[in-house]
């Protein structure tokens, strides 16, 4: 059964049971305990709820102890289903999408609210936001009418059933990322600061940088003969060029090739510098409260359909900041991430049984190496690599060629994505979120930017090279994340009515936070859900997706 909710700002709301397909199937009741209500239907029947966002409505409920099974996120389906009609990146809210259902003009999307530290929640018992426009229509009945049209356009899909499952998986995914956000990632704050105080000294009375900042930006200065501000490239570059030395830029990769006595200063002043400003005292005190960093997740954050945060920077916290993430007493992690997924990922679309084979067991290269490079891994791995991310030139080419040259249908599939984009085409994962068109600059980490375009197709060969490169690899990434989300949605569901906790999800990594005498059952959970998500996706494949699993105290001991 769907149950469509519409929340009140005054803790109330509105609900209507409906079929699967929309219709309804009994009158609007109204609701003066919009969280009571949810609690009671949870407990009579887990139906799956209709609303317009999970971010605007379910934290909520989990602040007062309701955890739901099952919801349908108009928000995130309306992305998926415009980026597959060819609209990616149009409003998604609840009023564009029945602005462009009913023909009127098409509001923009409300601004992002900023990232609320922990500590700081806003007084309204729903995240309604600012007064949306009207809708001219009852907000209920505009809700359902949305829904319906969203499930014709799923039906006209060109495999509905794969656009059904991301459409679950995805909305899946948003109730995950608020009860992450929620548990929060346990933390010491003692150990961050003791980490602080060991790599960059005491923290300036002042405000400004800490002790072993001030002494290498002196340091820094002697080295050059002159006073430079070393967190400015620009004032680097020309350090360097009065010293005679021509750089492109100053990152690592680049200094690392340099011969000055600076240039261990800065290699070591730039990443002190990272940590203080990303992860510093500010950021301890800002973001963890109570024992527990709570970010905000945002499923699809990212065209891959891989996820981001809002203010925290969770999925960038360096390791020796996870130092300070630390189970809590007779609690233990159990860190699980999946290795070489993207070449899987590859073998296992594909259809290359050749490949599938080799991906059969626990390291893929040296199977690659055994069937087709004359035991040579590494070649193996730069051919895999290289037939993924578009290095195709070059020192790889040898190998590509024997990639080719026996594992031809994996090859195939990557080409031909690349040639749809090169021609300024759209490519889809395997259960159908859509690349953006190319007249969208990308900047996503994993891929390599692409510059906007005119028209349909790239502006210059360059332009359209890029975008093939992005496309090659759009494929295998954004399918790589919905196995990611499926093993999430199926480990979230074994998780129920246990005290275990899903923490902290990164790309395929996830970490789960359970008492110790629950650790090696619930590695066993972690596998079963990955080979669930195998299944889910793939049907009877040779492929597996092997899990690297750890069980520490400490999550930086994982690695």
């Amino acid at each position: 059964m769907l149950v469509a909710v519409h929340p009140d700002v005054s803790g109330g709301g509105r609900l209507r049971e409906l079929s699967d397909d929309g219709e309804p199937l009994g009158p609007v009741i109204e609701v003066a305990d919009l969280t009571a209500a949810v609690r009671a239907r949870e407990a009579a029947s887990t139906p799956r709820w209709l609303w317009p966002a999970t971010a605007a409505i379910y934290p909520r409920l989990l602040e007062a102890g309701v955890r739901v099974e099952r919801c349908h996120d108009l928000e995130l389906v309306e992305a998926l289903l415009l980026g597959y009609e060819g609209r990616w990146g149009a409003p998604r809210a609840l009023p564009a999408a029945w602005a462009r259902l009913t023909g009127g003009p098409v509001p923009p999307d409300p601004p992002a609210r900023a990232a609320t530290p922990p500590g700081e929640a806003q007084e309204a018992l729903f995240d309604t936001g600012p007064p949306p426009p009207d809708l001219g229509a009852d907000p209920l009945e505009v809700l359902v009418r949305v829904y319906q049209a969203q499930r014709d356009r799923i039906a006209a899909t060109a495999d509905p059933r794969r656009m059904r499952l991301l459409v679950a998986a995805e909305s899946a995914g948003g109730l995950v990322a608020a009860e992450m956000s929620r548990y929060g990632l346990p933390w010491r704050p003692d150990v961050h600061d003791r980490l602080l105080t060991e790599m960059l000294g005491e923290p300036s009375p002042v405000g400004g940088p800490p002790r072993r900042l001030a002494e290498l930006t002196q340091a820094i200065d002697e080295a050059f003969g002159q006073r430079i501000h070393p967190d400015s490239p620009a004032e680097v570059l020309r350090a360097f060029a009065r010293a005679g030395i021509q750089l492109p830029s100053t990152r690592a990769w680049v200094l690392q090739r340099v011969e000055h006595p600076a240039v261990p200063l800065l290699l070591e002043y730039k990443e002190l510098y990272r940590i203080w400003v990303a992860h510093g005292w500010s950021w301890l005190e800002q973001w963890v409260r109570g024992g527990r960093f709570r970010a905000e997740y945002v499923p699809g954050g990212v065209v891959s359909g891989r996820w981001a945060t809002r203010g925290g920077g969770a999925l960038q916290i360096p390791k020796v900041v996870r130092r300070a993430v630390v189970a809590d007493p007779g609690w233990t992690f159990v860190v699980a991430d999946a290795g070489q997924l993207e070449p899987r990922i590859l073998a296992a679309v594909s259809g290359d049984r050749r490949l599938a084979e080799a991906a059969r067991g626990g390291d893929l290269y040296a199977a690659l190496a055994a069937d087709a490079f004359a035991g040579d891994r590494a070649r193996a791995k730069v051919a895999l690599l290289g037939a993924m991310y578009g290095q195709t030139g070059g020192q790889a080419a040898p190998a590509l060629a024997a990639l080719r040259r026996f594992y031809p249908r994996a090859w195939e599939y990557v080409e031909q994505a690349a040639r749809t984009g090169r021609a300024g085409g759209l490519v889809r994962s395997w259960l159908g979120r859509t690349c953006p068109p190319g007249s969208v600059a990308i900047r996503d980490e994993a891929f390599e930017p692409v510059s906007a375009e005119d028209g349909d197709g790239p502006r210059t060969d360059a332009g359209a090279r890029a975008r093939g490169r992005f496309t090659r690899n759009f494929v295998i990434q954004a399918t790589a994340a919905e196995w990611a989300l499926a093993l999430l949605a199926r480990l979230r569901t074994a998780l129920a009515d246990t005290p275990a906790q899903l923490v902290f999800f990164q790309h395929d990594e996830v970490v789960v936070h359970c008492p110790k005498e629950m650790a090696e059952a619930m590695v066993a959970t972690v596998e079963a859900a990955a080979d669930d998500a195998r299944r889910l996706l793939f049907g009877d494949t040779a492929v597996r997706f092997p899990l690297g699993v750890a069980t520490v105290e400490c999550y930086a001991d994982a690695k």
